[in-house]
């Protein structure tokens, strides 16, 4: 075997490592397949004995092709529109699956529609703040004031491995960057305790919006 010979398997050997580990795992699979596949997945919740390990980890990606992505996606869909408690946005996390995907509600489109995003990435985030309202079906009966960025410059693939780039604005924005810290292992809960000691400017008289550190 050449030198090129031998790269190019070392190349088809880590690619292939890197998709398998992308996969969903055996107890992954077995969870989404657990039941009703036609029903909703159970929330994880804040009060629930055991869930704090799944919503407070980190997220690993998730390869697009992997079959078992449409089930979940369908699956998540009802477990965020649940009519006792619908949502605006849900994250694997939050029904057990530590991958980074989540479904987000698109003000910013006609017709508000909702988009499933695989492996999502915030690559800016603006100085421009806006507060406001947030809870979260994994911690029901809470709300609470959080600062966002007004803006945001994202990335993520859809169900068909293509990738796609956008600023997101204003409500829709402030749903993206909720969902994708519950890819960290990040409540909007967490998100209060850590902007009590950050320092924020805010704009003249009537505005709503502020002016605050990056990365928020």
């Amino acid at each position: 075997m050449n030198r090129l010979n031998g790269i190019l398997l070392v190349h088809a050997v880590l690619l292939s490592v890197c998709l398998q580990a992308q996969q969903h795992s055996d107890p992954e699979r077995a969870l989404v397949l657990s039941g009703d596949t036609t029903a909703m997945m159970r929330v994880l919740t804040t009060s629930h004995a055991g869930d704090a390990a799944i919503l407070n980890a980190e997220c690993r990606d998730l390869d697009p092709f992997d079959p078992m992505v449409r089930l979940l996606s369908q699956r998540m869909f009802l477990s965020m529109r649940d009519s006792a408690n619908p949502g605006v946005g849900i994250a694997a996390p939050q029904v057990g699956i530590k991958r980074n995907a989540f479904w987000i509600q698109r003000f910013d489109k006609q017709g508000f529609p909702f988009e499933f995003m695989i492996n999502p990435v915030i690559l800016s985030y603006s100085a421009l703040k806006r507060r406001g309202g947030e809870g979260c079906l994994s911690i029901p009966g809470v709300r609470g004031e959080v600062l966002r960025s007004y803006a945001i410059m994202v990335e993520y693939r859809d169900f068909s491995g293509g990738w796609h780039t956008e600023l997101l604005e204003d409500f829709t924005a402030v749903i993206f960057q909720h969902e994708y810290d519950h890819l960290k292992g990040i409540l909007f809960t967490d998100r209060m305790d850590q902007q009590l000691s950050f320092p924020v400017y805010p704009l003249p008289e009537g505005t709503e919006l502020f002016l605050g550190p990056p990365g928020m």
